[in-house]
């Protein structure tokens, strides 16, 4: 009975924790759509959920603490609780982020269009994957999904630094563009962000199945965060 009681709370936590990363998501999703249709009100939304967010993350660690009273878990049981409640903060993170584009959505939705957005959908995509792997990794206990999922994080880093170098060029030849062009940059720092969020994710996973702790080797694939 012990045993059954333990696997239903576990199962029940990663329950939560993909109920948490679904929502992130979507108001990921909605920044994104805030900023490149130029929708005010999305933004709006993106900023009003984030307290649903910061409750999912309370929820977690509630869940894991009353797990670990109950059950009593051991091993690997025990590194699995403790690496939700971790994740959790990252996914918190995330929306935060979200949050963030959101605002440089309302600023950059009053003033003309500097640039077609090329680059910073395609960041997002890129970026939205990898937190979406993670969580995946995490649930189905796949560190080498993990592994695969850091090594994406340079494509990313990859994609920042074009944005930055495209608005830098902007920024120099026409003093007019810096206001647009320091509020995209954000954009694009906070989509670089939510790719280390979900590197730092992929490697509580790799400690989770494997043991081994590979944060801050940068060398290695590991995040700089």
């Amino acid at each position: 009975m012990p045993e059954r009681l333990l696997e239903h709370d576990l199962d029940e936590l990663k329950k939560l924790l993909l109920t948490m990363a679904g929502e992130v998501e979507r108001q990921l999703g909605l920044a994104i759509r805030a900023l490149v249709e130029r929708d005010s009100a999305l933004a709006e939304a993106v900023i009003a959920g984030d307290a649903v967010i910061d409750q999912r993350e309370v929820e977690v660690d509630h869940r894991v603490i009353e797990l670990i009273v109950r059950t009593r878990p051991m091993a690997r049981d025990l590194r699995l609780a403790m690496t939700a409640i971790k994740i959790a903060p990252d996914l918190e993170r995330v929306a935060d982020h979200a949050v963030s584009i959101a605002r440089q959505a309302l600023l950059l939705n009053q003033v003309p269009p500097l640039k077609p957005f090329i680059t910073i959908p395609r960041m997002a995509d890129a970026a939205t994957a990898m937190v979406r792997d993670a969580i995946g990794a995490f649930v189905q206990g796949d560190s080498q999904g993990a592994r695969r999922v850091i090594a994406r994080d340079d494509e990313v880093d990859g994609m920042h630094e074009q944005v930055f170098r495209e608005l830098l060029t902007y920024m120099m030849e026409d003093p007019r563009t810096i206001h647009r062009g320091l509020a995209l940059l954000l954009a694009s720092r906070s989509l670089e962000r939510i790719a280390d969020q979900g590197t730092n994710i992929a490697e509580q996973v790799v400690y989770l199945v494997e043991a081994e702790d590979i944060r801050h080797r940068h060398g290695e694939g590991g995040s700089q965060e």
